[in-house]
């Protein structure tokens, strides 16, 4: 039996490596045991066992574990008096009520899309201490919020907050997987609002950062609104996948040269504007007055003149699928369907397309990244 099938012997919200901890320290389970029941290698075990007991040095997580262990120490030893009572053994009599005075999944959430809302405010910790009945978000000197001390322990099993000071009074601080769950939680919270049973994506869109910009295209009236995950661009996620040989779809240097062409691209500032002509962007006429040899403004210029020699390199059909991919963040689906292309077929060019862009850059500036300006 697994450590997830054990899961009715444990709180719904405590963390695996929680489990495999205390299955080993409080229940004397042996390293051997919980590998096979995990399927994989003892030393996997032992690690994930070691790793866990260093976090004993935390307040937060030694209480909690310490809570834990005495409320299953109390558990067994009311199991076993009820079981010589009513003459069973101890062991064919299942223990679903020795967890209850810990705090529910629930609890734990909702009280996360409070505290650790606090928590990303610049300059705001979690205070505990010895002393205190309960945890204080603190903002320099003022008090924002208050949490009960079960829940936080909890925060601090789940990573959610980490020491930031350590001593009579002991600060936390929200870590990168507080913030990514806060996002999540805040994101569920919002499709139930709008009548979804749960969030769709919800641990993927915690990673991303939506957003949205104006694309202008040839020949038509106005701008058009594409939706783009600021966090990635659609290349960067084609960058980790691998073919059945376990090699790179992408080559590391593939992917920088991409990169390289969006910067310039931004650099130049040749974002679409309201009825703006996109073919001056491609010639040596510039907007307005200014003209290159002013001395004002050269590092746009540059950078502009740097994106239109490498369109021009690559030509009709490469240098239309790194524009959009590259610069306009659009993803391959809609670059293929835009451009008339079959269906999976975008990637493949794409891959051609950062091939020839690459030694563009090698052969032009010889494989090094132009100043700025």
């Amino acid at each position: 039996m697994t450590i997830a099938q054990r899961s009715a012997d444990w709180p719904a919200w405590l963390p695996d490596d929680a489990r495999l901890y205390l299955a080993h320290v409080q229940q004397s389970r042996a390293i051997r045991a919980l590998a096979r029941d995990e399927g994989c290698h003892a030393s996997t075990i032992l690690r994930k066992i070691r790793a866990f007991e260093l976090k004993r040095d935390d307040p937060l997580v030694d209480e909690a574990l310490s809570r834990l262990e005495a409320t299953a120490s109390d558990a067994a030893a009311n199991l076993y008096n009820h079981s010589a009572k009513e003459g069973i053994s101890p062991m064919s009599a299942p223990i679903r009520t020795a967890f209850t005075a810990q705090p529910d999944e629930v609890t734990i959430n909702r009280e996360a899309r409070r505290i650790l809302r606090r928590l990303c405010e610049i300059g705001a910790v979690l205070a505990v201490a010895p002393e205190m009945e309960k945890a204080a978000v603190l903002k320099g000197t003022v008090r924002t919020a208050v949490v009960e001390r079960p829940v936080a322990q909890a925060f601090a099993l789940k990573d959610w907050i980490a020491v930031r000071t350590n001593g009579r009074v002991t600060t936390y601080e929200i870590t990168a997987a507080g913030r990514a769950a806060l996002k999540r939680l805040l994101d569920e919270e919002g499709a139930q609002r709008a009548g979804f049973a749960e969030a769709p994506m919800a641990f993927g869109n915690q990673h991303r950062e939506w957003d949205e910009r104006n694309v202008m295209e040839p020949g038509a009236e106005g701008p058009r609104r594409v939706r783009y995950n600021l966090a990635e661009s659609p290349f960067a996620a084609l960058a980790r996948r691998r073919d059945k040989d376990g090699k790179l779809f992408l080559e590391p240097d593939m992917v920088v040269a991409g990169e390289r062409l969006r910067e310039d691209f931004e650099l130049a500032q040749m974002g679409p504007r309201v009825a703006q002509n996109w073919d001056r962007f491609l010639t040596s006429g510039d907007r307005g007055a200014f003209q290159p040899d002013q001395g004002q403004a050269e590092g746009p210029a540059r950078a502009r003149a740097r994106v239109a020699a490498a369109l021009r390199d690559l030509g009709p059909g490469l240098g239309d699928v790194v524009l959009r991919c590259c610069c306009f963040l659009e993803g391959l689906e809609v670059a293929e369907k835009r451009m008339g292309w079959s269906a999976r077929s975008g990637k493949i060019v794409l891959r051609i397309a950062l091939i020839r862009l690459k030694r563009h850059y090698d052969e032009v500036y010889g494989g090094k990244r132009p100043l700025i300006g």
